[in-house]
């Protein structure tokens, strides 16, 4: 099997109504690129990544310059070398993250192609499906009910409930679905919004309706992080201070969090989400696998590494499901709240794209 060359598309894909979080603008649409690579027998494998200043730090055309710098290189490496691979493809993409991400995906779906396997398999197979969230926007208490219920009438057993701009609010929002919803299980991603302080009221006052809070407090403050970890009634995992391999080495060290969330497309794909995992294994930590507003193709991914360990505990892989016109189409499928994968070789995704 030989790459004969590789090709770059962005994409512009609308969101079928605005993403709210705290402290952000409004999110209306998102910017893909998408990798393909392309054999010699014409097979094609695919990889994408999303660029955002608000959800990845990075501007489109960084991306798109990086995802061709990388594209430059690609039939030059051979696609089952796949550290020596990557590990060229991250000097090529030089500091741009997401298109590290997408050759990542793309080099890994190749391998699938290649063995005849779906990457859940490759990377160890330990199930075939996984219980996924759906995410609740910032809203008001009436919307936030309504929003939860239309989930949970789709399939959705576990949601997701969006905060950290008011706590007394999000405890009331909470406090009303869980009461609309009895069943459902629920948690609070309050991204990064709540002082020490705020975060430990807000699990105690909903200790008996949560099962755990995500990234309760700044980013950069790890000691804020520590001491609500050490004094929170529930599970806290961090999020966006987990940004590599460092930082959760870093978490675990300091016994910070009860568990780390790890996104491919923000941390580099496949490669660096299971350095994390590892790191979280060995600690005795949780892993969650997440996901931005992203692609299909990225939640494909997303799920396969998923579904290859064992640590993965929570998942949270809705990204896709508010996207318009998304030209990568999705070879899992949910059932009752599951997310069930293919055994289609490869991510499992197919890609419609013009050119």
């Amino acid at each position: 099997m030989q790459i004969t060359h590789s090709d770059v598309f962005p994409v512009e894909i609308k969101l079928r109504q605005p993403a709210r979080m705290a402290h952000l603008p409004e999110i209306t649409q998102i910017t893909a690129v998408f990798v393909r690579l392309v054999t010699r027998k014409g097979q094609s494998a695919w990889g994408c990544a999303v660029a955002h200043p608000d959800l990845t730090g990075e501007q489109p055309a960084d991306l798109l310059k990086a995802c061709q710098d990388g594209a430059a290189m690609a039939p030059d490496l051979h696609p089952t070398n796949l550290e020596y691979s990557l590990s060229q493809l991250s000097l090529a993409c030089g500091n741009s993250t997401a298109a590290k991400c997408a050759f990542d995906l793309a080099f890994h779906d190749l391998l699938g192609l290649a063995t005849g396997l779906p990457v859940y398999r490759l990377l160890g197979g330990y199930r075939s499906s996984i219980q996924a969230s759906a995410t609740i926007p910032l809203s008001s208490v009436v919307e936030s009910v309504e929003l939860a219920q239309e989930r949970a009438f789709s399939g959705f057993k576990v949601l997701k409930i969006k905060g950290g701009v008011n706590p007394e609010e999000d405890v009331r929002r909470v406090q009303a679905i869980h009461r609309a919803l009895p069943g459902v299980i629920l948690r609070l991603d309050a991204d990064g919004g709540y002082t020490v302080q705020a975060a430990i009221d807000v699990a105690r006052a909903l200790s008996d309706a949560l099962e755990m809070m995500e990234q309760p407090t700044p980013p950069a403050d790890l000691e804020a992080l520590r001491q609500v970890t050490r004094q929170s009634t529930l599970p806290v995992l961090a999020d966006q201070s987990v940004s590599d391999p460092h930082s959760a080495l870093q978490l675990a060290a300091g016994h910070m969090a009860s568990g780390l969330c790890v996104k491919l497309a923000r941390c580099g794909g496949i490669r660096c989400a299971s350095q994390v995992d590892a790191i979280a294994r060995a600690a005795h930590l949780d892993t969650m696998v997440s996901c931005i507003i992203e692609p299909a193709l990225l939640i494909s991914a997303g799920l396969g590494f998923a579904l290859s360990s064992p640590n993965v505990r929570y998942a949270d892989l809705d990204g896709h499901l508010d996207l318009t016109h998304d030209p990568s189409l999705a070879g899992f499928h949910l059932h009752e709240g599951w997310l069930v994968a293919s055994d289609e070789p490869g991510l499992g995704c197919r890609v419609q794209m013009d050119g």
